[in-house]
């Protein structure tokens, strides 16, 4: 059974955030080992610059470095990086299910992910090049994962 960390900056503050990250967690307890880390966000100035900026970002990469294993395969999701449909992404999570190492899908605060993070990711997923609230792309991320698991195991899932 893979072993699957989501890493996210960020608190689920609405209701239906939490309902529907809880609903989606429950469902994939008979796919993987899952368990999600809810980082703290960094506060964003009131005068942003770009050294400010920088510096939010590398504090809350800090924290999402140290809850990974030198082992893990990590993924970090970003605008740049590659997109798949969802039976291409179902084909991935099976590859990398067959590897033996746990899998870290890493989610950024507001501001995005630090260089040191991006770094030390294996591979950068993107799902839009649209920019989407880190909470609500909590929610995206676990469905596809879920998504993903139904594909792989040739379960209905609709379309």
């Amino acid at each position: 059974m893979l072993n699957v960390v989501i890493i996210g900056v960020g608190k689920l503050k609405e209701r239906w955030e939490k309902e529907a990250c809880a609903e989606y967690v429950k469902r994939l307890k008979r796919f993987c080992a899952l368990e999600v880390r809810e980082l703290e966000d960094q506060p964003e100035p009131d005068r942003p610059s770009d050294a400010l900026n920088r510096r939010a970002m590398d504090r809350e990469g800090e924290a999402i470095l140290a809850c990974l294993r030198p082992t893990d395969r990590v993924v970090a999701l970003c605008i740049d990086g590659k997109s798949y449909d969802s039976l291409q992404f179902a084909g991935k999570m099976a590859a990398w299910s067959m590897d033996g190492r746990r899998l870290a899908l890493v989610i950024g605060g507001s501001l995005g992910l630090s260089q040191a993070v991006i770094d030390r990711a294996d591979e950068k997923l993107s799902f839009s090049k649209f920019t989407f609230p880190h909470q609500l792309m909590r929610v995206i991320l676990l469905e596809q994962v879920y998504r993903a698991f139904k594909i792989g195991a040739n379960e209905r899932y609709h379309k």
